[in-house]
């Protein structure tokens, strides 16, 4: 499934979307910009750490309706900051929580992989993704 870019999303087309992905998709990364262009640091930077061991994530890019996408993932998360990563359905977190569980050796189990099978170059739980 892609979330493709859309002009004059309304709130309930966005909250449609979100309600979709955090749904279906196994593990699902809200953020500024797209895979290949991400548009601010912080979704660089957790895009990064889930591709340290996966390489199977959707990308929802919010910068289409940022504010109606703000509102419809806090009813998820309870936060309004983006990134946002969910896996199976819940809340994980933004690219510091996600740097925090990486630090402690817990991302690639919280993503869903084993640490020796991860896609990334490095299964070492102290390595992070360049900025």
């Amino acid at each position: 499934m892609t979330f493709e870019p859309g002009a004059d999303l309304s709130p309930e087309e966005v909250r449609e979307r979100v309600d979709t992905a955090v749904e279906d998709e196994e593990v699902v990364l809200f953020m500024k910009g797209t895979e290949m262009m991400p548009q601010c640091g912080y979704s660089k930077r957790a895009l990064g750490l889930i591709q340290q061991y996966r390489d199977d994530v959707e990308t929802v890019n919010v910068l289409d309706a940022l504010d109606e996408y703000r509102e419809a993932l806090e009813h998820h998360s309870g936060w309004e900051t983006i990134p946002q990563t969910f896996v199976d359905g819940e809340f994980v977190g933004g690219s510091d929580i996600l740097a925090e569980l990486d630090e402690r050796g817990e991302l690639a189990e919280k993503l869903g992989v084993d640490a020796e099978g991860a896609d990334g170059d490095s299964a070492d739980p102290g390595s992070t993704a360049p900025f």
